[in-house]
């Protein structure tokens, strides 16, 4: 069974290519849809006297993962059907997009060689509530 509608899970870093061109091989023989997902950085300091600052530093952050999503997404010669940014936690969003747009396959990366931290990586959650497919991807 081809998977045709795809969510990758992606983050600033030049390995989200390597699993946005993995979606697209995945995709472009069944012409899927590719949506990618990423986490925007919250800044974490809230307090009273940071707070002028806090919406133009939100808002600069935003904007660069807006700039990282539509260069990747230049590159990588297939169309993609969305891009979402989220922020907290991955895995609800990535859920959540998974119902809303009846996704078959999440995608994701993997940076840990051994045995014993893939079974302990941070996708865990991810596979452990994912009620669709996931494909782990190892990143070196």
């Amino acid at each position: 069974m081809p998977y045709t509608r795809l969510l990758v899970a992606v983050a600033p870093g030049v390995e989200s290519r390597q699993l946005l061109d993995k979606a697209v091989a995945l995709a472009r023989p069944v012409n899927g849809t590719v949506t990618l997902i990423t986490l925007a950085v919250e800044p974490e300091f809230y307090n009273h006297m940071a707070s002028p600052m806090l919406e133009d530093l939100r808002e600069l952050l935003l904007e660069e993962t807006r700039l990282f999503l539509d260069d990747l997404v230049k590159g990588c010669g297939y169309p993609v059907a969305a891009q979402i940014i989220a922020t907290g936690e991955l895995t609800p969003h990535l859920m959540a997009v998974c119902e809303q747009q009846r996704i078959d396959l999440v995608i994701c990366g993997n940076h840990n060689s051994t045995f014993f931290s893939k079974a302990l990586c941070s996708a865990r959650s991810v596979i452990a509530a994912s009620k669709v497919d996931v494909l782990l991807v190892c990143l070196r």
